[in-house]
């Protein structure tokens, strides 16, 4: 063949109308997809506390409400990160705490129905962040311990 005329062989390949790819699927999914998954799970997040952020009026960052919001979307974080890990089922935070950081989360949420006073609401927004925290904090240890295989 002339130097003006060469072709690789993949090109060379596709023209004759034979692929160059394997017939099987692969069996396994490829780091690439679970790190796609990750990414567009932390871009939501990111969606999340920005509409949070967007929507908020600066006096009402003050709330309590407010502060178990954001609480909830980083501690959502936390929970889809461990989910995408590979060693996903030897880490799990106490179930105990996260029913209690829920509840404390449901009842600042609605604290006008359920006629809660301020001190009262702000105790357990209070309790809902430090569960969501603890939990989160218990989480990351065991993360640390565990380190990923590469």
């Amino acid at each position: 063949m002339d130097a003006g005329k060469r072709v690789n062989d993949g090109e060379q390949a596709t023209m004759n109308g034979a692929s160059t790819m394997p017939d099987t699927p692969p069996t396994t999914a490829s780091p690439g997809v679970t790190r796609r998954w990750t990414v567009i799970a932390s871009g939501l997040l990111l969606l999340a506390l920005g509409l949070v952020v967007l929507f908020t009026k600066r006096h009402e960052f003050l709330s309590p409400v407010a502060l178990v919001v954001v609480a909830a979307i980083g501690f959502a974080a936390m929970l889809l990160q461990l989910r995408f890990r590979k060693e996903a089922d030897a880490i799990h935070s106490p179930l105990w705490l996260n029913i209690i950081g829920v509840v404390c989360a449901l009842l600042a949420l609605g604290a006008d129905y359920f006629r809660i006073g301020r001190r009262v609401l702000d105790l357990v927004a209070f309790g809902a962040v430090v569960c969501f925290g603890i939990s989160g904090a218990l989480i990351l240890r065991r993360i640390r311990r565990h380190p990923t295989p590469k």
